[in-house]
């Protein structure tokens, strides 16, 4: 089986800035995060009479080492069957956000002609979603690492059930400005979305499946990009001389967009909380075993920024899922371009790009959590959706549609595959720091370059060819494999995880007195042993 990146023979050996230490002495015996000394004594007095301690129902403790339990005196790790529950939640109304993303650019020459508009104001009803993100990422990734999981997700679900409901009311020829404000309303929401797939699977799923807990989480973002490829051309198709017909088939598209999205707003206040009982994985729980105080969400974005490796995957990131944005907003016009009154094919393609997509993450997330290796993952994925790009761009006009549904699934697989990558190589390099602070910056430039290419791309399509615009992408995408090579692979969560096989061991902040003290003294028995 293939070695994890960054692992030099030493299952257990310290990543970089961060030493594994033996955690303090449990004098409580209690979980990590619980009440206090009565419930450690009351664990203790437990044990004793033979009786295991009281668990969350539906709740099973990991196995450690040899398919041995964890004992009630180190840190207790558990799933719960409630992670099935929250990831389906965030799944289905990401999904529904996504639709509404891309809905109006599927079709956009029937918007253009209903609203009386350009087609570079229907190319902003798309764009406005990576226009919101960029200003507002940092606010949002706050309020996720200081209020927990439950809120970002009310406010993502809510907000976009809002602008569902907003967007009912421009179904007439002069309410582009009220679709537009419905429309700003649902880009809020997503920025409340898209950076919890990588927190969600951490906070809740174990370390052999988060990664592809983080694969499905993303799947939901895709599928709403398929449905929303799939869905508008048929709901409203192309009946511009009859303006009556065309505002209620565009009203059947909103109202059951609106019900949808109600529905998902009510179970996520049911199902969502902000973590489980107990913490999932070793790394989790020593992350909560960390005082409260000792967390500074300024001091997180200056390391980030700071990691090397994480700003090279930053600029990539964005190259690579900015692409994406604009291949999807630009579509439709690039099909028309060479097939004249494709619209519902266009759309068609456009699903089987995503789709051909959600079985790549979901692929590539299942290769992570058995093989660990993500920079050479991450690579390998780069090239071959620079390759997908290049194929794509050259065929599109040989006249045989069938060609573009084939090179389209091909582009899909690898470029939309990509998207979760990215969030779990992000967490790996950059672990303790918060999952959503990483992910959020990676989707903020993501967005920025979205809108870049967006533009340049549709520019270049415009005045010369689809061709010339899908030539420019693929430059941007080159430069994105170069800086790929470049980023060094420092697997400091999974280091944690592994590290812990026969210990207590927490990640501590290399400026910390415990790191200081390492130096001097000898490791325990226990640590010496995992390393």
């Amino acid at each position: 089986m293939a070695r994890p990146d960054g692992e030099e023979g030493t299952a257990g050996a310290p990543s970089k800035g961060f030493l594994p230490v033996p955690a303090a002495a449990e004098s409580t015996g209690a979980a990590p995060g619980g009440g206090g000394e009565e419930e450690g004594e009351e664990a203790r007095r437990g044990a004793r009479d033979g009786d295991p301690p009281e668990e969350e129902p539906g709740a099973r403790l990991l196995p450690g080492p040899g398919g041995e339990t964890p004992r009630a005196s180190g840190p207790r790790t558990a799933l719960s069957r409630r992670r099935f529950a929250v990831l389906l939640v965030f799944s289905l109304y990401s999904l529904v956000n996504a639709f509404q993303w891309i809905q109006y650019s599927i079709i956009s020459n029937v918007f253009e002609g209903f609203y009386g508009v350009s087609l570079l104001h229907v190319d902003w009803l798309s764009m406005v979603y990576m226009l919101a993100y960029v200003p507002l990422v940092l606010p949002a990734t706050w309020l996720l690492s200081a209020r927990g999981l439950r809120l970002s997700a009310l406010l993502g679900s809510g907000l976009n059930c809002l602008g569902a409901w907003v967007k009912c009311a421009s179904v007439r020829p002069q309410g582009f400005w009220v679709t537009m404000l419905g429309q700003g309303l649902c880009s809020v929401a997503q920025v409340f979305i898209l950076g919890l797939p990588s927190r969600l699977a951490s906070v809740w799923f174990g370390p052999k499946e988060v990664s592809t807990a983080c694969a499905t989480a993303v799947l939901g973002n895709q599928l709403g990009t398929a449905v929303g490829f799939l869905l508008p051309p048929v709901l409203v198709p192309n009946t511009q001389n009859d303006t009556a017909l065309l505002a209620h088939n565009i009203s059947i598209m909103f109202y059951g967009t609106s019900g949808v999205s109600t529905l998902l707003f009510m179970l996520t206040i049911i199902a969502f909380k902000d973590k489980p009982k107990h913490p999932p994985s070793q790394s989790q729980a020593a992350l909560q075993d960390s005082p409260p105080e000792d967390f500074s969400y300024r001091r997180s974005i200056r390391n980030l920024f700071r990691n090397v490796p994480f700003v090279l995957l930053l600029v990539t990131y964005g190259i690579m899922t900015g692409a994406f944005y604009s291949v999807s907003t630009l579509l439709n016009q690039m099909i028309l371009t060479y097939y004249q009154g494709e619209e519902v094919n266009a759309g068609r393609i456009g699903l089987t790009l995503v789709v051909a997509g959600m079985v790549g993450s979901i692929l590539c997330g299942l290769w992570l959590d058995y093989t660990k290796t993500y920079k050479q993952t991450t690579l390998i994925v780069y090239v071959l959706s620079f390759v997908g790009m290049a194929v794509f761009t050259f065929t599109l006009d040989l006249g045989y549609i069938v060609v573009v549904f084939v090179t389209g699934g091909v582009l899909g697989f690898f470029m939309t595959g990509y998207l979760p990558l990215g969030f779990e190589f992000a967490v790996e390099i950059t672990y303790p720091e918060p999952e959503g602070t990483s992910s959020g910056l990676l989707n903020a430039a993501a967005q920025i370059f979205g809108i870049l290419f967006t533009l340049a791309q549709g520019k270049l399509t415009s005045d010369y060819s689809p061709k010339a615009g899908n030539l420019f992408l693929c430059v941007w995408m080159f430069l994105g494999i170069i800086l790929t090579a470049l980023i060094k692979s420092d697997l400091r969560r999974h280091n944690v995880n592994i590290g812990v096989a026969n210990g207590d061991v927490k990640a501590v902040p290399a400026d910390s007195p415990t790191e200081r003290e390492a130096g001097s003294r000898l490791m325990g028995p226990q640590l010496e042993s995992a390393i």
